[in-house]
C-alpha cells in the first residue's frame, strides 16, 4: 500500500512578499475556504427557503417529521468510525489539524444522512415501506408510510446533505490532490447507488455498507488527517468493514419476503436466513481476527487488543442469531446487542490507538 506523503503548505513559512508563491497559494487556500462556505450556505438556503416552501410549516410544528428520515438513532455509528480513523492519525503522526478533524466529521454525518433519506425515499417510492413489517433496528424510520406528503422533503434531506459531502471531499480535494480522489468518487457513488441498485446483487449488498463506513470512512479520515495512505488505517479499516456488513446483513433477515417483492436479492433471499447467519458469524469472527493480526504485526498498538473485549458480548449474539434467524421476534433483541457491537468495538480499539 502506497505510503506517499503530501504535505499541505506551512503558513509559519510564509513571508509577506507579494510575489512570493507562497503567499499566494496561503490567499487561494484563504479564498477558497469562503468560496466553500459561501456555496455551502447556499445549498442550505436553496433548501429551506425554495425546495421545502410547502413543508416548513409541518417540519416548524413537527419536527420529527424532518429528523425521520436521517434517522438519527443510527447516526451514532459514524463518530464512531471516525474516531477510529482519528486514532489511526494519532498512531501514525503523533498530531492532527482540529479543522480538519471537524470537517471531516461534518461530511461523514452528512454522508450517512444522504443514504438514509434516499433509501428511506426509494424504499417509499417503490412500495416496499407498505410491504415490510417494521423492528427496532430494520425496515426504515416509517416516516413516509405515516406522512406521504413529506417524500419530497426526505429526497431533498437525501439531495442536500449529499451536496454537503461533496463539498468536503472537494476541499480535501483542493488540499491533498488526486490520492484522495478514488475514496471520495466511490464513496458518493454508493450513496446514490446502494438502494436501487447495489441491493439487487448479493455481493454488492453484503460488502457496500462495510466499505463505506469502514475502508471509505476509516481510511479517508486517517488520509485527510496524515496526507497518505497506511496499512494501520487499512487494518483498523477492516474491523468496521466487517461489523456494518453484518449490521445490514443482519437487518435484512425480518425483510426477505418484502425484499424479494421488489427485486432485492440479497443472500437472506438467495440461500436463506440459516445459511446466512454463518456468514454472519464468519465476518464477526474476522473483525476480531483484524485486531489480532494488526497487533501482531504492529500495524495497531497492544492497547487496541481492548476491542477483544467484546467478544463476550458476541458469542451470545452469535448462538442467538444462528437459533432464531427463522424467528423475527426472537431475534429482535440480538439485532440490538449487533448495534452495540458495532459501536463499542471501534471505540475501544480507537480509544486503544489513542493511548497506545
Amino acid at each position: 500500500m502506497s505510503v506517499r506523503t503530501l504535505t499541505p503548505p506551512n503558513p509559519d513559512t510564509f513571508t509577506e512578499n507579494p510575489k512570493d508563491p507562497n503567499l499566494r497559494l496561503e490567499r487561494w487556500y484563504d479564498w477558497q475556504g469562503k468560496i466553500y462556505a459561501c456555496l455551502s450556505m447556499g445549498w442550505l438556503f436553496f433548501y429551506t427557503n425554495l425546495l421545502l416552501k410547502k413543508e416548513t410549516e409541518i417540519l416548524v410544528n413537527e419536527p420529527k417529521y424532518l429528523f425521520g428520515p436521517m434517522r438519527p438513532p443510527f447516526l451514532i455509528l459514524t463518530p464512531a468510525c471516525v474516531l477510529l480513523g482519528l486514532g489511526t492519525a494519532v498512531w501514525i503522526s503523533g498530531q492532527i489539524n482540529i479543522l480538519f478533524l471537524i470537517l471531516v466529521l461534518i461530511g461523514a454525518v452528512a454522508s450517512h444522512i444522504s443514504v438514509n433519506a434516499l433509501n428511506e425515499y426509494f424504499d417509499f417510492m417503490s412500495g416496499l415501506d407498505s410491504r415490510t413489517k417494521r423492528t427496532p433496528f430494520s425496515g426504515g424510520s416509517g416516516t413516509l408510510p405515516e406522512r406521504p406528503d413529506l417524500a419530497r422533503h426526505a429526497l431533498y434531506t437525501g439531495l442536500v446533505t449529499f451536496a454537503i459531502t461533496s463539498l468536503v471531499g472537494l476541499y480535501f480535494l483542493s488540499i491533498w490532490g488526486l490520492p484522495i480522489l478514488p475514496l471520495g468518487i466511490l464513496g458518493l457513488v454508493m450513496i446514490f447507488a446502494y438502494t436501487p441498485w447495489l441491493t439487487r446483487n448479493p455481493f454488492l449488498c453484503l460488502i457496500a455498507p462495510g466499505l463505506g463506513f469502514g475502508t471509505f470512512m476509516v481510511m479517508g479520515t486517517s488520509f485527510v488527517l496524515t496526507g497518505k495512505y497506511s496499512w494501520t488505517a487499512f487494518i483498523a479499516s477492516l474491523v468496521p468493514f466487517f461489523l456494518v456488513s453484518d449490521l445490514l446483513l443482519l437487518n435484512q433477515f425480518p425483510d426477505v419476503e418484502a425484499d424479494r417483492s421488489i427485486g432485492r436479492l440479497h443472500f437472506p433471499i438467495v440461500i436463506g436466513r440459516r445459511s446466512s447467519s454463518l456468514i454472519y458469524i464468519a465476518f464477526l469472527l474476522l473483525t476480531y481476527l483484524a485486531i489480532i493480526t494488526g497487533v501482531y504485526f504492529d500495524y495497531l498498538p497492544k492497547a487496541s487488543l481492548i476491542g477483544l473485549t467484546t467478544v463476550f458480548l458476541a458469542v451470545p449474539v452469535m448462538v442467538g442469531v444462528f437459533r432464531n434467524a427463522e424467528n423475527t421476534e426472537k431475534l429482535t433483541p440480538y439485532m440490538g446487542l449487533n448495534v452495540t457491537l458495532n459501536i463499542a468495538t471501534p471505540v475501544l480499539v480507537a480509544i486503544g490507538l489513542l493511548v497506545g
